[in-house]
């Protein structure tokens, strides 16, 4: 097949973008939507660049995988999913894993309680078909303009439990603590590498004037905080799952309220009966059962001087 040259990009483009969806390529520059062809469905996403016009399109297996299937530590994130309020979030860099994730436990949650669910997505990726619970998908820029509009919304409609996709900016971060507080599962996603991290994102979005307040409010609405990396195996056949899971204890709360968030690794090393393990933690783990490279572990890891005495010994 010869190149595209950037005319027959273009027109593949067009083909797949709505009126409505190129206007809004146009006037930002790139956009991401679910395209369901013949064969299933995508997650694209078209950018402009130098040269005309680039497109990514990733698979969405149709099935959604279970929280077992993933290897996640179930019997510390199924408490979290059944408190009546509060706010679970996933955390992890693009392409490690969050969307399935999120879907493996929104689909717990629509076996195991019978409730309304809401999820507010950029694009739909999974499609969730009712079970225990009624289960309302929302596409934004298709069914509504933005995760904000889409959030005030969805406190009028009462859910119960909530998924917004992304919290991406102060409005949709502020909408979720509040939804959080009065009485709303929320589950969440960022592009953060560990819990420590994930808290500073939060808190460093608002204006230092109402930092403290949001601290309090985050303390107290926080349930707890999955973060993820997909490692590249030793044999490089496939990937494997490093999570970190925070636990939102008395003394994390405390933490979090005095803005003490670089204490937090410590104090996840004594929570491991609630099932608190950081993220460094599984990466040894992983290397130690022969699955990932020192190398890789090294490279993934948060504080690497430890990392490097623990590869000496």
């Amino acid at each position: 097949h010869p190149p595209l040259n950037p005319e027959d990009t273009e027109r593949l483009v067009k083909s797949f973008l709505g009126k409505e969806e190129w206007a809004r390529l146009q006037e930002r520059g790139d956009i991401d939507f679910a395209y369901i062809g013949s064969d299933g469905r995508y997650r694209a996403s078209v950018v402009k660049q130098r040269l005309g016009y680039d497109m990514a399109f990733r698979i969405i297996n149709g099935k959604i995988r279970s929280m077992e299937d993933i290897g996640l530590p179930i019997e510390h994130i199924i408490p979290l999913t059944r408190y009546q309020n509060g706010l679970i979030l996933v955390t992890g860099s693009v392409g490690s894993g969050k969307s399935t994730t999120l879907a493996s436990i929104v689909d717990f949650i629509n076996s195991d309680r019978d409730d309304h669910i809401l999820t507010l997505e950029d694009p739909i990726e999974y499609v969730f078909e009712s079970k225990g619970c009624h289960v309302n998908q929302r596409e934004v820029h298709k069914h509504t303009e933005s995760f904000a509009r889409a959030l005030r919304g969805a406190l009028r409609e009462d859910p119960d439990v909530i998924m917004v996709g992304e919290m991406r900016d102060l409005e949709t971060i502020q909408l979720a603590l509040t939804a959080a507080e009065t009485g709303h599962l929320v589950l969440g996603t960022l592009h953060t590498g560990n819990a420590p991290r994930t808290l500073d994102r939060v808190l460093d979005v608002f204006p230092t004037d109402q930092r403290e307040q949001i601290r309090i409010m985050v303390s107290e609405s926080l349930r707890g905080i999955l973060s993820q990396q997909l490692v590249p195996t030793i044999d490089g056949e496939s990937r494997v799952l490093a999570t970190e899971l925070l636990v939102n204890t008395p003394a994390v709360s405390n933490c979090i309220r005095e803005g003490k968030t670089y204490m937090l690794p410590g104090v996840m090393q004594t929570g491991k009966h609630v099932g608190m393990v950081t993220m460094d933690e599984s990466l040894r783990k992983l290397y130690i059962k022969g699955l990932i490279s020192p190398d890789e572990l090294l490279f993934r890891s948060d504080d690497k001087a430890q990392m490097r005495q623990f590869l000496k010994s």
